[in-house]
């Protein structure tokens, strides 16, 4: 043989070695391709299940709190919404009650206050059992609600007045005014 035959004969050995290498190196990563694309789909769908678990979680956590936030509104005495005016000659208050009778309002005055307080029903106690409702939010008052005005001027008791009309109550409370009397020194 030759030398280039030799070479050629050579050549063709080592290209026969390199293309069988270059098979069984194609063949390696079609493996970890395919390897590598399994673990991506089970990571994908593990994702996916740990954010709806957590989706569902944040829901219970949500109804947990509306159920909590609901007991504790329930529990604890409100503020019932006024509006305060003064002038020279009374006080005016004007309370708002919306859904709630004349009945169902107590109006105490004092020497230099008045006490206004009611229960607001909620709304939920308003469908019969049969209907299944459910609450899914509240934002309306409920349970028992007081408030209390503290004046600087004592008041007239006997002219204090209320007027009831579509939930608002209107309470005019004029100013006690007591006479000054001159007092002679002797």
């Amino acid at each position: 043989m030759t030398n280039t035959e030799t070479i050629d004969v050579e050549f063709s050995e080592k290209k026969e070695k390199f293309d069988a290498k270059k098979e069984e190196t194609k063949e390696k990563i079609n493996e970890r391709k395919e390897k590598g694309k399994n673990i991506a789909d089970n990571v994908i769908t593990d994702l996916y299940k740990s954010v709806d678990e957590f989706k569902d979680a944040i829901k219970n956590m949500q109804k947990t709190a509306d159920e909590r936030y609901t007991e504790y509104k329930k529990s604890t005495v409100q503020n019932i919404d006024i509006d305060f005016v003064e002038t020279k000659d009374a006080y005016f208050i004007k309370a708002a009650v919306p859904g709630v009778k004349k009945e169902e309002i107590s109006i105490e005055a004092g020497d230099n206050d008045i006490t206004i307080e009611t229960t607001f029903k909620p709304y939920i106690e308003e469908f019969d059992e049969e209907d299944e409702a459910e609450l899914i939010s509240s934002a309306i008052k409920s349970g028992k609600c007081v408030k209390t005005v503290r004046f600087s001027n004592s008041i007239d008791l006997e002219k204090v007045t209320a007027k009831f009309t579509n939930g608002i109550v209107k309470i005019t409370l004029p100013k006690l005014i007591i006479p000054k009397h001159k007092v002679n020194v002797e």
